[in-house]
Protein backbone atom coordinates (compact mmCIF):
# COMPACT_ATOMS: atom_id res chain seq x y z
CA UNK A 1 0.00 0.00 0.00
CA UNK A 2 2.89 2.35 0.92
CA UNK A 3 4.70 1.68 -2.62
CA UNK A 4 1.65 2.51 -4.09
CA UNK A 5 1.09 5.30 -2.54
CA UNK A 6 4.91 6.72 -3.11
CA UNK A 7 4.20 5.65 -7.08
CA UNK A 8 0.81 7.54 -7.05
CA UNK A 9 2.06 10.72 -5.69
CA UNK A 10 5.35 10.19 -8.00
CA UNK A 11 3.06 10.69 -11.00
CA UNK A 12 0.88 13.13 -9.90
CA UNK A 13 3.83 15.04 -9.30
CA UNK A 14 5.22 14.23 -12.48
CA UNK A 15 1.75 15.19 -14.16
CA UNK A 16 1.87 18.54 -11.92
CA UNK A 17 5.48 19.40 -13.32
CA UNK A 18 4.66 18.66 -17.00
CA UNK A 19 1.16 20.24 -16.59
CA UNK A 20 2.83 23.91 -14.90
CA UNK A 21 5.78 23.41 -17.66
CA UNK A 22 3.07 23.37 -20.39
CA UNK A 23 1.83 26.74 -19.26
CA UNK A 24 4.68 28.93 -19.14
CA UNK A 25 6.08 30.45 -22.18
CA UNK A 26 9.21 31.80 -23.09
CA UNK A 27 10.13 35.33 -21.27
CA UNK A 28 12.84 37.57 -21.01
CA UNK A 29 12.20 39.77 -18.03
CA UNK A 30 14.18 42.53 -17.49
CA UNK A 31 15.11 43.43 -13.98
CA UNK A 32 16.83 46.66 -12.79
CA UNK A 33 18.15 47.47 -9.65
CA UNK A 34 20.17 50.40 -8.71
CA UNK A 35 23.77 49.29 -6.92
CA UNK A 36 26.72 47.28 -8.16
CA UNK A 37 26.79 43.51 -9.76
CA UNK A 38 28.91 42.76 -6.28
CA UNK A 39 26.61 44.20 -3.59
CA UNK A 40 24.07 42.66 -1.51
CA UNK A 41 21.51 43.67 -4.25
CA UNK A 42 23.21 42.58 -7.31
CA UNK A 43 23.75 39.10 -5.78
CA UNK A 44 20.53 38.59 -4.72
CA UNK A 45 19.25 39.04 -7.78
CA UNK A 46 21.40 36.79 -9.81
CA UNK A 47 20.20 33.98 -6.94
CA UNK A 48 16.87 35.16 -8.03
CA UNK A 49 17.50 35.24 -11.73
CA UNK A 50 18.90 31.17 -11.12
CA UNK A 51 15.17 30.59 -9.06
CA UNK A 52 13.02 31.68 -12.13
CA UNK A 53 15.58 29.52 -14.70
CA UNK A 54 15.34 26.43 -12.41
CA UNK A 55 11.85 26.73 -11.58
CA UNK A 56 10.65 27.53 -15.57
CA UNK A 57 12.58 24.49 -17.09
CA UNK A 58 14.83 27.77 -18.53
CA UNK A 59 11.81 28.95 -20.16
CA UNK A 60 11.68 32.39 -18.29
CA UNK A 61 14.91 33.78 -18.33
CA UNK A 62 15.95 37.18 -15.76
CA UNK A 63 18.01 39.66 -17.62
CA UNK A 64 19.47 42.16 -14.70
CA UNK A 65 20.71 45.92 -15.26
CA UNK A 66 22.08 46.74 -12.61
CA UNK A 67 24.19 49.99 -11.08
CA UNK A 68 20.83 52.20 -12.27
CA UNK A 69 21.61 51.29 -16.08
CA UNK A 70 17.86 52.00 -16.45
CA UNK A 71 17.64 54.60 -14.29
CA UNK A 72 16.51 55.65 -10.49
CA UNK A 73 14.20 53.73 -8.42
CA UNK A 74 11.60 56.72 -9.51
CA UNK A 75 12.53 56.38 -13.54
CA UNK A 76 11.89 52.31 -13.42
CA UNK A 77 9.09 52.74 -11.57
CA UNK A 78 7.55 54.69 -14.03
CA UNK A 79 8.69 52.30 -17.04
CA UNK A 80 7.11 49.35 -15.10
CA UNK A 81 4.02 51.31 -14.44
CA UNK A 82 4.17 51.80 -18.77
CA UNK A 83 5.14 48.57 -19.20
CA UNK A 84 8.29 49.01 -20.62
CA UNK A 85 10.40 47.42 -17.75
CA UNK A 86 9.45 44.10 -16.33
CA UNK A 87 10.49 44.07 -12.67
CA UNK A 88 13.17 45.80 -10.31
CA UNK A 89 14.27 46.04 -6.71
CA UNK A 90 14.31 49.49 -4.81
CA UNK A 91 13.21 51.45 -1.58
CA UNK A 92 9.88 51.51 -0.50
CA UNK A 93 10.61 55.43 0.13
CA UNK A 94 10.29 56.08 -3.35
CA UNK A 95 7.17 54.69 -3.70
CA UNK A 96 5.51 56.80 -1.14
CA UNK A 97 4.35 59.35 -4.30
CA UNK A 98 2.18 55.82 -5.65
CA UNK A 99 0.60 54.62 -2.39
CA UNK A 100 1.02 56.87 0.61
CA UNK A 101 0.58 53.98 3.41
CA UNK A 102 4.74 52.97 2.14
CA UNK A 103 5.68 56.12 4.16
CA UNK A 104 4.95 53.81 7.54
CA UNK A 105 8.32 51.76 6.79
CA UNK A 106 10.33 55.06 6.87
CA UNK A 107 9.44 55.87 10.47
CA UNK A 108 12.18 56.87 12.34
CA UNK A 109 13.47 54.84 15.04
CA UNK A 110 10.65 52.25 14.31
CA UNK A 111 12.36 48.94 15.27
CA UNK A 112 15.13 47.84 17.29
CA UNK A 113 16.35 44.89 15.29
CA UNK A 114 15.95 43.10 12.33
CA UNK A 115 13.78 40.03 13.98
CA UNK A 116 11.06 43.07 14.76
CA UNK A 117 11.16 44.38 10.92
CA UNK A 118 10.71 40.57 9.71
CA UNK A 119 7.98 39.73 11.50
CA UNK A 120 5.63 42.93 10.93
CA UNK A 121 7.35 43.05 7.00
CA UNK A 122 6.02 39.56 6.46
CA UNK A 123 2.85 39.55 8.70
CA UNK A 124 -0.48 40.74 7.72
CA UNK A 125 0.58 44.50 7.90
CA UNK A 126 3.04 44.27 5.95
CA UNK A 127 0.76 41.87 3.07
CA UNK A 128 -1.60 44.75 3.31
CA UNK A 129 0.67 47.71 2.57
CA UNK A 130 2.31 45.84 -0.15
CA UNK A 131 -1.30 44.49 -1.15
CA UNK A 132 -2.09 48.78 -2.32
CA UNK A 133 0.37 48.92 -5.23
CA UNK A 134 -1.85 47.12 -7.65
CA UNK A 135 -4.59 49.18 -7.80
CA UNK A 136 -1.73 51.27 -8.63
CA UNK A 137 0.05 49.16 -11.44
CA UNK A 138 2.55 47.53 -9.98
CA UNK A 139 2.70 44.19 -7.86
CA UNK A 140 5.19 43.53 -4.46
CA UNK A 141 6.50 39.62 -4.80
CA UNK A 142 8.57 40.35 -1.36
CA UNK A 143 10.80 42.38 1.14
CA UNK A 144 14.45 42.27 0.98
CA UNK A 145 16.55 44.30 3.61
CA UNK A 146 18.75 47.55 2.60
CA UNK A 147 19.25 47.90 6.73
CA UNK A 148 19.57 50.14 9.01
CA UNK A 149 20.70 53.34 8.01
CA UNK A 150 23.47 55.28 8.91
CA UNK A 151 24.82 58.97 8.66
CA UNK A 152 27.98 59.69 7.20
CA UNK A 153 29.27 63.31 6.23
CA UNK A 154 33.24 64.96 4.68
CA UNK A 155 32.34 67.78 7.05
CA UNK A 156 33.18 66.86 10.53
CA UNK A 157 32.05 64.28 13.42
CA UNK A 158 28.57 63.56 14.52
CA UNK A 159 28.17 63.09 18.10
CA UNK A 160 25.27 65.16 19.28
CA UNK A 161 22.34 66.60 17.82
CA UNK A 162 24.14 69.99 17.38
CA UNK A 163 26.67 68.38 15.02
CA UNK A 164 23.69 67.95 12.55
CA UNK A 165 23.30 71.77 11.84
CA UNK A 166 24.04 72.85 8.36
CA UNK A 167 25.15 69.78 7.25
CA UNK A 168 24.61 69.75 3.49
CA UNK A 169 22.87 65.97 3.59
CA UNK A 170 21.61 63.67 1.01
CA UNK A 171 18.25 61.93 1.24
CA UNK A 172 15.99 60.17 -0.44
CA UNK A 173 13.20 61.35 -2.81
CA UNK A 174 10.46 61.21 0.04
CA UNK A 175 9.22 63.87 2.57
CA UNK A 176 9.60 61.75 5.71
CA UNK A 177 13.33 62.25 5.00
CA UNK A 178 13.50 65.32 4.26
CA UNK A 179 11.35 66.53 7.29
CA UNK A 180 13.10 63.87 9.38
CA UNK A 181 16.67 65.49 8.90
CA UNK A 182 15.55 69.18 8.35
CA UNK A 183 14.25 68.94 12.06
CA UNK A 184 17.48 67.41 13.23
CA UNK A 185 19.08 70.79 11.86
CA UNK A 186 20.30 69.21 8.74
CA UNK A 187 20.03 71.05 5.11
CA UNK A 188 18.52 68.07 3.53
CA UNK A 189 19.24 67.65 -0.16
CA UNK A 190 16.22 64.91 -1.96
CA UNK A 191 18.74 63.34 -4.92
CA UNK A 192 18.96 60.14 -6.67
CA UNK A 193 20.97 57.45 -5.44
CA UNK A 194 22.57 57.10 -8.74
CA UNK A 195 24.01 60.97 -8.58
CA UNK A 196 25.12 60.69 -5.08
CA UNK A 197 28.87 59.17 -5.66
CA UNK A 198 29.12 62.20 -8.10
CA UNK A 199 27.36 64.92 -5.53
CA UNK A 200 30.15 63.70 -2.68
CA UNK A 201 33.01 63.40 -5.02
CA UNK A 202 32.51 67.31 -5.88
CA UNK A 203 31.22 67.97 -2.57
CA UNK A 204 27.23 69.41 -3.77
CA UNK A 205 26.20 67.66 -0.52
CA UNK A 206 28.67 66.76 2.03
CA UNK A 207 27.32 63.69 3.14
CA UNK A 208 24.29 61.35 3.28
CA UNK A 209 22.94 58.10 4.98
CA UNK A 210 22.33 54.20 4.27
CA UNK A 211 23.42 50.92 5.82
CA UNK A 212 26.85 50.16 6.17
CA UNK A 213 26.44 47.66 3.17
CA UNK A 214 25.34 50.42 0.39
CA UNK A 215 28.22 52.50 2.09
CA UNK A 216 30.95 49.63 1.03
CA UNK A 217 29.63 48.90 -1.97
CA UNK A 218 29.55 51.78 -3.39
CA UNK A 219 32.69 53.15 -2.14
CA UNK A 220 31.70 55.76 -0.59
CA UNK A 221 34.57 55.99 1.85
CA UNK A 222 36.56 57.21 -1.12
CA UNK A 223 34.45 60.77 -0.41
CA UNK A 224 33.57 60.51 3.29
CA UNK A 225 35.68 60.73 6.17
CA UNK A 226 33.35 60.66 8.95
CA UNK A 227 30.57 57.80 9.70
CA UNK A 228 28.19 57.68 12.49
CA UNK A 229 26.40 54.77 14.33
CA UNK A 230 22.94 56.15 14.27
CA UNK A 231 20.43 53.11 13.19
CA UNK A 232 17.99 55.71 12.49
CA UNK A 233 15.70 54.26 9.91
CA UNK A 234 14.88 50.41 9.19
CA UNK A 235 14.90 50.18 5.12
CA UNK A 236 13.20 48.18 3.50
CA UNK A 237 13.56 47.15 -0.39
CA UNK A 238 10.78 45.90 -2.51
CA UNK A 239 10.44 43.37 -5.46
CA UNK A 240 7.90 44.60 -8.03
CA UNK A 241 6.48 43.68 -11.27
CA UNK A 242 4.82 45.64 -13.88
CA UNK A 243 1.12 44.90 -13.71
CA UNK A 244 0.91 45.21 -16.94
CA UNK A 245 3.37 42.08 -17.33
CA UNK A 246 2.12 40.23 -14.31
CA UNK A 247 -1.70 40.38 -16.06
CA UNK A 248 -0.21 38.68 -19.24
CA UNK A 249 1.33 36.02 -17.17
CA UNK A 250 -0.16 32.21 -16.15
CA UNK A 251 -1.19 31.14 -12.94
CA UNK A 252 1.92 28.54 -13.01
CA UNK A 253 4.38 31.57 -14.81
CA UNK A 254 3.19 33.98 -11.67
CA UNK A 255 4.05 31.09 -8.97
CA UNK A 256 7.86 30.87 -10.60
CA UNK A 257 8.05 34.41 -9.46
CA UNK A 258 6.19 34.47 -6.21
CA UNK A 259 8.75 31.13 -5.20
CA UNK A 260 11.88 32.69 -6.67
CA UNK A 261 11.17 35.99 -4.93
CA UNK A 262 10.54 33.94 -1.69
CA UNK A 263 14.13 31.94 -2.13
CA UNK A 264 16.07 35.16 -2.71
CA UNK A 265 14.50 37.38 0.23
CA UNK A 266 15.47 34.18 2.20
CA UNK A 267 18.92 34.62 0.60
CA UNK A 268 18.97 38.16 0.89
CA UNK A 269 18.23 38.99 4.19
CA UNK A 270 21.22 36.01 5.51
CA UNK A 271 23.85 37.43 3.10
CA UNK A 272 22.94 41.18 3.70
CA UNK A 273 22.92 40.12 7.67
CA UNK A 274 26.54 38.90 7.45
CA UNK A 275 28.13 41.12 5.17
CA UNK A 276 26.84 44.05 7.33
CA UNK A 277 29.05 41.78 10.29
CA UNK A 278 31.78 42.94 8.51
CA UNK A 279 31.22 45.64 6.22
CA UNK A 280 32.09 48.26 9.43
CA UNK A 281 35.17 46.57 10.41
CA UNK A 282 36.06 46.90 6.76
CA UNK A 283 35.14 50.64 6.33
CA UNK A 284 37.01 51.62 9.48
CA UNK A 285 40.48 49.79 7.73
CA UNK A 286 39.45 52.17 4.69
CA UNK A 287 39.89 54.92 6.94
CA UNK A 288 36.81 56.35 7.84
CA UNK A 289 36.49 57.67 11.58
CA UNK A 290 33.76 56.03 12.97
CA UNK A 291 31.47 57.26 15.93
CA UNK A 292 28.52 56.51 17.71
CA UNK A 293 25.54 57.89 19.38
CA UNK A 294 25.14 57.21 23.02
CA UNK A 295 21.83 56.88 24.22
CA UNK A 296 21.05 60.26 25.56
CA UNK A 297 21.62 61.93 22.35
CA UNK A 298 19.08 59.04 20.54
CA UNK A 299 16.63 59.90 22.89
CA UNK A 300 17.15 63.57 21.95
CA UNK A 301 16.64 63.07 18.63
CA UNK A 302 13.46 60.92 19.15
CA UNK A 303 11.84 64.05 20.81
CA UNK A 304 12.68 66.07 18.02
CA UNK A 305 11.11 63.87 15.70
CA UNK A 306 7.81 63.74 17.73
CA UNK A 307 6.06 66.14 15.02
CA UNK A 308 7.65 64.15 12.41
CA UNK A 309 6.05 61.19 13.30
CA UNK A 310 2.57 62.53 13.88
CA UNK A 311 2.95 63.34 10.39
CA UNK A 312 3.43 60.01 8.83
CA UNK A 313 0.43 58.64 11.13
CA UNK A 314 -1.69 61.31 9.77
CA UNK A 315 -0.33 60.64 6.30
CA UNK A 316 -0.71 56.77 6.21
CA UNK A 317 -3.78 56.91 8.04
CA UNK A 318 -4.27 56.56 11.57
CA UNK A 319 -5.33 52.78 11.73
CA UNK A 320 -2.06 51.74 9.79
CA UNK A 321 -0.19 53.40 12.91
CA UNK A 322 -1.89 52.05 15.36
CA UNK A 323 -1.58 48.44 13.92
CA UNK A 324 2.07 48.53 13.25
CA UNK A 325 2.30 49.95 17.17
CA UNK A 326 0.41 47.24 18.03
CA UNK A 327 2.15 44.40 16.07
CA UNK A 328 5.44 46.06 17.60
CA UNK A 329 3.62 45.26 20.86
CA UNK A 330 3.00 41.95 20.53
CA UNK A 331 6.39 41.00 19.45
CA UNK A 332 7.98 42.62 22.10
CA UNK A 333 6.15 40.93 24.83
Amino acid sequence: MKLKTLVLSGLIGLVSANAMAADIQSRMIRFGYGLNEDSNQGRAVQKFAAEVGKLSGDKMKVRAFGAATLGSDLQMQQALLGGAQEMMVGSTATLVGIVPEMAIWDTPFLFNNAEEADAVLDGPVGEQVKAKLEEKGLVGLVYWENGFRNLTNSQRPVTSLEDMDGIRLRVMQNNVFLDSFKALGANAVPMAFSELFTALETRTVDGQENPYNTILSSKFYEVQKYLTVTNHVYSPWIVLVSKKFWDKLSDDERRVLEQAAAASRDFERRDTREEAAWALAELKEKGMEVNELDAAQVDRMRERLTEVNQGIAKEVGQQLWDDVQAELQKIRG
